[in-house]
């Protein structure tokens, strides 16, 4: 259960106070979410969610994120709202970490995405794009490519623990990425984080999107690519092209990528997969033992990785060049 911190009624309560959201009738913790500690809250005035930042999450962050989700939502796009206290303050502190609360949204995360959820998620994607050109803050993503040398390092020494020669591999790929990466493609806000469960739909409409916890200034089709990788594979990491049309399609519908963006595409989900591979293999060589949480299997995206090293283009995913 990805609950970090504890937190008492008692202390939850005087946290409330501050707020115009009526009593606490109940709180429990959400088991989704490896980052932060959440809590669903139930008020007279309704459902909140109150997020703990844990050790992961840089405090002076925080205005961003929570920033952004004012400016999208103020533009059209679905998703959660910081809720202000009666100094009009988005964050407080309790139980000795950072804290939030977000309104609640309807919905539910689709455990099995099918061919509408990625076209739906395709199109909720390019109109977060649209919406956040504006947003004036920026923030460097730490996990694009100029960041997965460090996470190699402190993997290297065991990777070849958890797979065959994947440490080699992996070395490979990251020099690969390194001397390719493009550089000009349009640049904006991306999600950076736009898995399944961090979209939630009410039947096959969807019904917004969650968790900007990862969300800067990035190469807009890299955020594409992203989601291709958490969207369109099967659960025997073979690529599902009907999706992976889907999902292009409803994003093109609202933000047509450039020739430049489609030729970078198979790269751009090279190192997608690249970035997720390593994080979670720093995750799953660094659980302490007894630890509640299981980190994520990172040889899910070893599979997806080879995929796309033998994409030799756009056409791969579900579309024409």
């Amino acid at each position: 259960m990805a609950v970090y911190t504890d937190v008492a009624v008692e202390d939850l309560e005087a946290f409330l106070a501050d707020y115009d959201i009526g009593n606490l009738l109940s709180y429990k913790g959400i088991a989704e979410g490896v980052e932060n500690t959440n809590f669903l809250l139930h008020t007279s005035s309704g459902y909140f969610i109150l997020t703990l930042y844990e050790k992961r999450v840089a405090t002076h962050d925080l205005p961003f994120f929570l920033g952004l989700m004012e400016h999208l939502h103020a533009r059209g796009l679905n998703c959660p709202q910081p809720v202000r206290n009666r100094a009009g303050e988005a964050l407080g502190k309790l139980a000795k970490r950072p804290a939030a609360m977000v309104t609640f949204l309807e919905g539910v995360w689709p455990r099995r995405p099918s061919v509408a959820h990625c076209a739906g998620v395709g199109a909720a994607l390019a109109k977060l794009h649209l919406a956040g050109s504006d947003f004036p803050m920026k923030r460097k993503n730490a996990l694009s490519v100029a960041g997965w040398s460090g996470l190699y390092q402190q993997a290297s020494a065991r990777a070849d623990n958890v797979h065959r020669n994947l440490s080699g591999t992996i070395a490979a790929e990251l020099a690969y990425c390194e001397k390719h990466w493009p550089e000009n493609l349009p640049h904006g806000i991306i999600h950076a984080d736009l898995f399944p469960d961090n979209v939630f739909f009410l039947g096959s409409e969807l019904s917004g999107v969650i968790d900007f916890y990862f969300a800067c200034t990035d190469t807009l089709a890299y955020d594409v690519a992203i989601c291709l990788n958490a969207w369109c594979f099967e659960t025997d990491h073979s690529f599902n092209v009907t999706k992976g049309r889907a999902l292009l399609q409803g994003y093109e519908k609202v933000r047509p990528l450039s020739a430049q963006e489609r030729a970078a595409l198979p790269l751009l989900c090279r190192g997608a997969a690249l970035r997720f591979l390593l994080t979670r293999l720093v995750d799953w060589l660094s659980v302490p033992a007894g630890a509640l949480v299981r980190p994520k299997d990172p040889i899910e995206y070893y599979r997806k990785l080879r995929f796309h090293q033998a994409a030799a283009s756009v056409r791969d995913y579900g579309i024409e060049e």
